[in-house]
């Protein structure tokens, strides 16, 4: 078995306007920063093996800080657990998305499909827990992955059947997610928002 803590990248200045960022590369502001290293604070005493993060910088950075503060190496890098493309609406207003693609139940052109983001997601976790395994069977071996809000949200969607997270529901930045990996597949362990 693997256990796989998510944490969500601390803030980005598009977060705090209220703008899609997708697969568009904002690195964190200061407060994002803060975010991190309160998240480390929450992690301590937490064993990781491993330190895993997305490709885009605000996630890299937020792993990057959690490591240094619990005296991780380096995080790793897994392309899987970067962000959902929202195609042509990234960089709007999330107010503007709604009006203009929802409102209307209008597909956006060059968005990637929540089905797909979650095989991604899944397939990227496969592969870490599958290394996992082979670095300590039989021990279970405890990742943190830093990621995205959308990814999070899709495999929440995916281990519950949908139920969770609760409808408008925003998942913080920072907030911290706990999951288990076996050959059953993933299941949530724990889940604290922040």
């Amino acid at each position: 078995m693997t256990l796989i803590t998510l944490v969500r990248h601390g803030q980005t200045d598009w977060n705090l306007e209220g703008r899609i960022q997708g697969s568009t590369d904002i690195p964190l502001n200061d407060t994002g920063r803060a975010q991190a290293r309160d998240a480390a604070r929450r992690l301590a005493g937490t064993p990781f093996d491993h330190v895993y993060a997305s490709p885009l910088s605000r996630a890299r950075e937020t792993a990057e800080i959690i490591a240094s503060e619990l005296g991780l190496p380096a995080p790793l890098i897994t392309v899987g657990m970067r962000e959902h493309e929202f195609g042509d609406a990234e960089g709007m207003l999330w107010d503007q998305y709604v009006e203009r693609f929802r409102a209307r139940r209008e597909e956006v052109p060059g968005a990637e499909t929540v089905p797909a983001l979650t095989a991604r997601a899944l397939a990227s976790l496969d592969r870490i827990a599958l290394a996992a395994r082979r670095r300590s069977a039989p021990r279970v071996e405890s990742v943190l992955i830093c990621t995205h809000g959308g990814v999070i949200r899709a495999l929440l969607e995916h281990v519950s059947g949908g139920t969770l997270p609760a409808p408008g529901e925003r998942l913080g930045n920072g907030s911290v997610h706990r999951f288990a990996m076996d050959g059953g597949g993933l299941r949530l362990l724990d889940t604290a928002a922040v």
